[in-house]
């Protein structure tokens, strides 16, 4: 039995599953690959991009705190899950718009996660 190959120093792998979204291009589950951008996710080189553009210490992928104020505004139906490494460690994070909060954490990491119209 074969071992899958090693997979690159340095290079991130997320695994993005989205559902219930209104443009049907962006259910399913895509493959993103950084350092160098690939995979089948719609637009590798720009999700690549703005994973990038967080600095240190910030974790695009925190949830939102327990104790947080959020508006009670309902962003759609729309939900993700990515999991997988990034900047050297593991991620496994889930994402909805149910909340003002749940939103702009969702919008903060577009195009890694689609676009949803307002």
């Amino acid at each position: 039995m074969g071992s899958a190959p090693a997979e690159p120093v340095g290079r991130d792998h997320l695994v993005l599953t989205v559902s219930n979204s209104a443009n049907p291009n962006a259910n399913g589950t895509f493959d993103l690959w950084c350092n160098p951008a690939g995979g089948d996710h719609s637009a590798p080189d720009a999700a690549c991009a703005k994973l990038a553009s967080f600095g240190p210490g910030q974790d695009p992928f925190a949830p939102v705190p327990a104790d947080a104020i959020c508006t009670q505004q309902y962003g759609g139906p729309e939900v993700a899950r990515v999991v997988g490494t990034w900047a050297g460690r593991h991620v496994d994070a889930s994402f909805n718009r149910t909340n003002g909060c749940e939103i702009s954490r969702w919008d903060s990491l577009v195009p890694l996660l689609p676009e949803v119209p307002a």
